[in-house]
């Protein structure tokens, strides 16, 4: 396999249009500012003939100076369509004269600046109904947008003798002409435009709004969010997700399908609560949606079963053809989904994909220094007329001017049989349904423009032993072997990709997504501490539960060494957004702190160490300080544009209310100041910020409140905020208190234990009652619970050893505390009991 070093970076592997030199030996033809500029995406196109600048005051100057009109690209560095818009436009010297003399160009990496794409996407999607990337959009000197799509031809589209699409040249001689001859008008057209989407973005008093059904009756300011709400927000969601189910081929809607992890979570969460009302026929069905989905997507080709981790889409209803780029949001999210999956079943399939994703993530896209990387292109050069002959080498050099979408990924009939043999080729064949003619016709969707004729995009057709079977094998009656060869043939079909020019790496580390990853490492060594049975089943490398745990400290520790300034903002600190050659200058945004707080929060709860749940409640006062929402609740993707840690050059603050292919920043923040508030409810402030004086449990309540409108009227719209709202109906969580020796045997079998069954509706303690530092730290933060442990150890014989012990507690009632691991299994697999009336009152004077 190709060290990262020796991969194609995606900063090389553009089109080459304008990245050609005129002779052997010589430099580029054109070299523009982009040259200058970290991000991946951003170097693509530096040596294009466009005169690009990055977003910032040089480019706006001179729009000013010249009053010019801003063209303004908006991509990241594994989007296929950007690609060939930057090969068809970008690298054209005509379409770049047109650019250069009526426009100021300028580039932004959607993943280094999601709050410039924000903006605009919601511009484009406003007039134009859809949206997407390449994002093209022109505005005014003032920032101000008057014209957006997205991608252009290269030429006029014509459809029975009618336009049907203009040319991107069209388009950009259309518009200089409108600026020369009705700049007054554009102009007008724009502010309008500007104050309406405004209008519409920023959020207003969503808490004052008129409910939308009676139980929404309950929310204003003096009501709050209750918990009746919450709940009648769960079970609508999930109503809303059933209803698009597909129940024969799984997940949720119609083709193109994508994998939503918040939709997933929320259903399992609801498929709880039917049960623990005494409706199992109705939980059984909720579970079983969710379950076939997740069978569904992990049996496709949208999963990649040679090297592990999940394609970004199917392009058909059938989870099998996918759009073949690999983003780091993804598949994090995926794992821990997955890994709930198992928690709750114990079938091992599960485990499996989870293994699969994250020995994926750290074999090929993890940093030597610890952190993750961004993505894995979909394109790359087509190898398969030259494998095995003296031009292959010829053609990995000629990757940048031939490369095609899914060509790493996909085979050939013979190919397969021929690097497997007479056995193994015949059993990959039958259990990955791979054809002689092809296996890209299973639907209309899979290839419609004929892209993959012949080829095969492995997917689960049998299992191994049916495979063996159908094929009179010897082993045909053992599962286990059958399932051994099987993992052998991909790991020797893995071999042989790997040789394949690669799809280009974004080596972008982007803070918000390791966040999520070291979430999921961190559920997974505990959860897959479960396993009867654990070996090398390629892609599964077969490692201990434990070595996940070691990946999420190291994850951790990058993102605090290298995107973590403990000094910036008066000695608040501030996260950056992204590290590429190093930290980028772009500062971190909502998503951000929140998805980096709901990481640590794992990785303490799973036995990480007290230093990350300290870290994670310092980030939590920050993020508060630069993105709380005071008169609403909820948080803002961007600072108070008034803050010294505002860009000016946003002109509207959005606040996300959309759990897409990322949970929106309130979403995870909801749950985590509902988490922080029953883990270390004595709050303490950081910083200064005056937002850290509100305690968690009146932030979590006061975010759902805001979107209260958003949850009763379109709750599948935010699943993971309603997540949160299962959460919050929940109160009092069940608090487990693990108080061990750190890192001893017996405190990890604990916390195997503790995170062995599924149980969504818990905070965990990992206190250390021979650490005089650990006990200080609980005694100002959660003091109930510190007096408990001393307690409880103070009472043994005069040089006694510290057994690990756990204590459960739930509706202010503590079981008998256990050293059993199996007890606590027992314990946490139990439904929570909803508490009596008289606590509920109790509780709603606590708060």
């Amino acid at each position: 396999m190709l060290a990262h070093s020796e991969r194609p970076s995606s900063i090389t592997t553009g089109a080459t249009g304008g990245n050609v030199s005129g002779g052997a030996g010589s430099g580029p033809v054109h070299t523009n500012r982009l040259a200058s500029e970290q991000s991946p995406y951003l170097l693509q196109h530096a040596h294009n003939p466009v005169d690009w600048y990055p977003w910032g005051e040089e480019a706006f100057a001179r729009a000013r100076a010249e009053d010019k009109p801003i063209f303004l690209s908006v991509g990241y560095a594994t989007c296929h369509w950007c690609h060939v818009m930057e090969r068809e436009s970008f690298e054209d010297v005509e379409v770049a004269e047109l650019l250069n003399r009526d426009f100021i160009a300028v580039k932004v990496d959607r993943e280094e600046r999601p709050d410039v794409d924000r903006v605009y996407m919601s511009y484009v999607q406003a007039v134009t109904g859809s949206g997407g990337w390449p994002m093209s959009v022109w505005l005014t000197p003032e920032l101000e947008p008057f014209y957006g799509g997205t991608y252009y031809p290269p030429k006029d589209r014509f459809m029975g003798g009618m336009m049907a699409q203009p040319g991107f040249g069209t388009v950009l001689r259309r518009i200089a002409s409108l600026w020369r001859t009705q700049r007054a008008d554009l102009r007008l057209k724009a502010t309008t435009t500007l104050a309406q989407l405004t209008e519409a973005l920023q959020p207003g008093q969503q808490a004052d709004a008129s409910p939308a059904s009676p139980e929404s009756a309950a929310v204003s300011p003096s009501a709050g969010f209750t918990p009746s709400l919450a709940a009648a927000v769960v079970d609508a969601c999930a109503l809303d997700i059933a209803r698009r189910y597909d129940a024969e081929y799984g997940g949720f809607g119609g083709a193109p399908k994508f994998p939503r992890p918040s939709e997933v979570n929320l259903m399992l969460r609801a498929q709880a609560r039917q049960a623990e009302l005494g409706d199992p026929l109705g939980a059984k069905r909720l579970r079983g949606m969710a379950l076939h989905s997740l069978g569904a997507m992990a049996g496709g080709g949208m999963y990649d079963v040679l090297g592990g981790g999940f394609h970004r889409y199917s392009v058909d209803e059938l989870w099998h053809v996918p759009h073949f780029e690999k983003m780091l949001y993804d598949n994090p999210q995926l794992a821990a989904t997955y890994t709930a999956a198992f928690q709750l079943t114990g079938e091992r399939r599960y485990a499996q994909v989870v293994r699969g994703v994250l020995d994926y993530l750290l074999r090929d896209l993890a940093s030597p220094q610890g952190g993750l990387y961004s993505a894995e292109d979909a394109d790359s050069a087509d190898p398969h007329s030259f494998e095995g002959t003296q031009q292959h080498q010829q053609h990995q050099q000629a990757a940048a001017t031939e490369r095609r979408e899914g060509a790493f990924y996909v085979w050939d009939y013979a190919q397969v049989n021929a690097v497997l043999g007479p056995e193994l080729g015949p059993l990959f064949c039958l259990a990955y349904g791979i054809r002689e003619e092809g296996n890209c016709d299973r639907s209309e969707r899979s290839d419609p423009h004929g892209e993959f004729e012949g080829k095969n995009v492995p997917y689960g057709a049998m299992t191994a032993v049916e495979a063996a079977t159908c094929l009179g094998l010897p082993y045909a009656g053992d599962a286990v072997e059958a399932e051994r060869r099987l993992a052998s043939a991909r790991e020797a079909l893995h071999a042989v990709r790997a040789a394949r020019p690669r799809p280009p790496l974004d080596d972008k580390i982007v803070t918000a997504w390791n966040g999520m990853a070291l979430g999921a490492f961190a559920l997974a060594s505990r959860a897959l501490a479960a396993e009867q049975v654990v070996e090398r089943l390629f892609p599964s490398e077969g490692r201990p539960a434990s070595a996940y745990l070691e990946a999420a400290r190291r994850v951790a520790a990058f993102v605090r060494t290298h995107l973590w300034d403990g000094a910036a903002g008066g000695g608040a600190g501030r996260l950056r957004r992204s590290f590429c050659k190093g930290p980028s200058a772009v500062p971190g945004f909502a998503d951000d702190y929140a998805a980096m707080v709901a990481g640590l929060l794992d990785l303490y709860e799973c036995g990480g160490g007290r230093e990350w749940l300290e870290w994670a409640m310092e980030l939590q006062a920050v993020q508060d300080e630069l993105f709380w929402d005071e008169q609403s609740g909820g948080y803002y993707s961007t600072p108070d544009p008034s803050s010294e840690d505002a860009d000016r050059s946003i002109r509207i603050r959005i606040k996300d209310d959309y759990d897409g292919a990322e949970p929106a920043a309130s979403s995870q923040a909801a749950a985590n100041l509902l988490r922080l508030a029953d883990l270390a409810p004595q709050r303490t402030a950081h910083g200064g910020a005056a937002a850290a004086a509100l305690p968690y449990a009146d932030a979590a309540e006061r975010t759902l409140s805001a979107f209260a409108r958003r949850l009763t009227q379109a709750p599948l719209a935010v699943p993971q905020l309603c997540c949160a709202a299962h959460l919050f109906s929940k109160r009092p969580l069940r608090q487990v208190i693990v108080a061990g020796r750190s890192g001893s045997a017996d405190t990890g079998a604990l916390l195997d234990a503790v995170h062995g069954p599924w149980c969504p509706d818990k905070v965990v303690l990992v206190l250390d009652p021979t650490d005089p530092r650990d006990m200080r730290f609980w005694s100002a933060h959660n003091s109930a619970a510190h007096d408990m442990v001393a307690a409880h150890f103070a009472k043994r014989p005069q040089g006694a050893g510290v057994a690990a012990t756990v204590f459960i507690c739930q509706n202010f009632t503590c079981q008998a505390p256990t050293t059993d691991p199996a007890k606590v299994r027992e314990l946490l697999g139990r439904p929570q009991v909803p508490p009596t009336t008289a606590q509920v009152k109790h509780f709603d004077t606590m708060l």
